[in-house]
């Protein structure tokens, strides 16, 4: 994987979730924390994993200590799991822009919350997180209808078509 290939994974990251962020804004407080049997509850508890996650995945990426998990005592709000989000984003740019295609093949230890000791490389870490977000944002999406509210379409090929336009 390219530099070029793992920067536009990190646009497409980073365009979706606005998608999500800002279709999100027109729910209730209620809506937004309302347990809907999902793997993480709510919305809420989704947004706290997804975007607890990515913060832990950065912290790996820039070799600083390890992020806890976001919860909702540090993020109460929608607009708070946003703020820390957009620091994810900043977080994860000043590491695409230090990196290069040869460093990308590079490799780097994590531990899991079980004690395990992994070794992966750059890129992967980086598809990793996209991946990852990507599922959850499915999550939030079908919720979203169970709710009744119209979801954003977040697919990579509508990504595609929107940044060929600019």
């Amino acid at each position: 994987m390219t530099l070029h290939e793992v920067k536009q994974l990190h646009a497409f990251n980073s365009w979706a979730n606005n998608k999500i962020f800002d279709a999100l804004a027109q729910l209730s407080t209620e809506q937004y924390m309302r347990d809907m049997q999902a793997s993480h509850g709510s919305i809420q508890g989704t947004l706290l994993h997804m975007v607890g996650a990515e913060r832990i995945w950065i912290s790996r990426l820039l070799g600083a200590p390890e992020a806890d998990l976001l919860t909702a005592t540090e993020a109460p709000t929608l607009q708070a799991v946003r703020s820390v989000w957009e620091t994810n984003g900043y977080e994860t740019a000043r590491f695409l822009g230090r990196i290069t295609d040869k460093s990308l093949q590079e490799t780097f230890a994590a531990k899991s919350p079980k004690g395990d000791t992994y070794t992966h490389m750059y890129w992967q870490a980086v598809q990793h997180i996209v991946d990852h977000s990507t599922y959850h944002r499915g999550q939030i999406i079908t919720m979203m209808r169970q709710l009744g509210v119209v979801p954003p379409t977040t697919g990579l090929i509508v990504f595609y078509r929107e940044t060929a336009k600019r």
